[in-house]
């Protein structure tokens, strides 16, 4: 008498079911932190704005600080996905969202 442990415990079913459910899960994360271009106007929106109300209160100083550390975002933002393989405006909309996507979660 002999035992098949895969078939016995079922262990091909569960690793397809683990790996539908991660799959799943993944997709779930991923549309619930999606950024979009009209999010990312709202960012620079809400950037520039910020960065007149820091001009006006403590100077140009600060203010080419803050914009400084945007644009070093976006730099970096922009190299990054150059490195892995994106290209023209595609890159640099992809930069824009990924420095200023996060006023989707600003905007109602």
């Amino acid at each position: 008498m002999t035992h098949d442990s895969k078939s016995d415990n079922g262990s091909g079913a569960s690793s397809d079911q683990y790996t539908q459910d991660i799959r799943a899960d993944r997709q779930a994360i991923r549309k619930a932190l999606r950024a979009d271009v009209g999010g990312a106007h709202v960012g620079l929106l809400v950037t520039v704005i910020a960065l007149v109300v820091i001009a006006s209160v403590a100077g140009p100083r600060w203010t080419l600080i803050v914009s400084g550390c945007f644009t070093a975002w976006f730099a970096l933002a922009l190299a990054v996905i150059r490195l892995r393989g994106g290209r023209g405006g595609d890159a640099l909309q992809r930069a824009y969202v990924a420095t200023f996507g996060w006023g989707d979660y600003v905007s109602p």
